[in-house]
């Protein structure tokens, strides 16, 4: 009697969901699988040996990734936390200086707006100012979590200006704009020069 025996990997998948999928260029579904090797007999898996290891395929063009790829955002979880991040640092800003300046207002809206808030306006900016501050600080996180340092500086740029719309910078605007940074995962260094050079270009104006 010939008997046929041999090793064989076998699949399982242990997690399924959406991911960013570098291939395709696009949000798809992908499965998380976990691989055991196996002995087999007459090709059928019999006896549990080692695992191999898990990896991330896209359901759509069947690429394999590396579990890291799970952390990086989705196309998704991108364009709701760039309004969301957004909304959260101008009423930090706005409130750490006079709410009430039109001016400062004015570029705040502007800059929600330009993130992908849609409709926002003053009621918007207002019901974002009653928030309890503390509220903020989560959104502003996962918005630094997904930006790039120079992307970050510019954000950071950008409120200062909205701080300056209403006169030189206070110590408490000074402040927000710092505690800002540090949510953002910016270093002292970055949240320095990119403060500095805010105030240096809007004097020169």
């Amino acid at each position: 009697m010939l008997i046929i025996w041999g090793l064989r990997v076998v699949y399982h998948t242990i997690a399924q969901g959406v991911f960013y999928c570098r291939k395709c260029g696009g949000d798809r579904n992908y499965r998380h699988r976990a691989g055991r090797r196996f002995f087999t007999l007459f090709f059928i898996p019999v006896i549990p040996l080692n695992k191999t290891g898990e990896h991330v395929q896209c359901l759509t063009c069947k690429t394999g990734y590396v579990t890291d790829v799970l952390r990086l955002p989705t196309t998704a979880q991108m364009q709701a936390a760039l309004p969301a991040g957004v909304r959260a640092m101008i009423s930090v800003m706005l409130r750490a200086g006079d709410p009430g300046c039109v001016p400062a207002r004015r570029r705040a809206i502007e800059m929600a707006a330009g993130a992908g808030a849609q409709g926002y306006g003053d009621a918007a900016l207002d019901a974002d100012l009653a928030q309890p501050p503390a509220t903020a600080r989560a959104p502003i996180a996962t918005l630094g979590g997904q930006l790039k340092p120079e992307a970050r500086e510019w954000y950071l740029a950008e409120l200062v200006r909205i701080a300056l719309a209403d006169g030189p910078l206070t110590g408490a605007e000074r402040a927000a704009a710092e505690a800002i940074a540090v949510e953002l995962s910016m270093t002292q260094a970055q949240a320095y020069g990119a403060i500095m050079m805010t105030e240096q270009a809007a004097n020169q104006d």
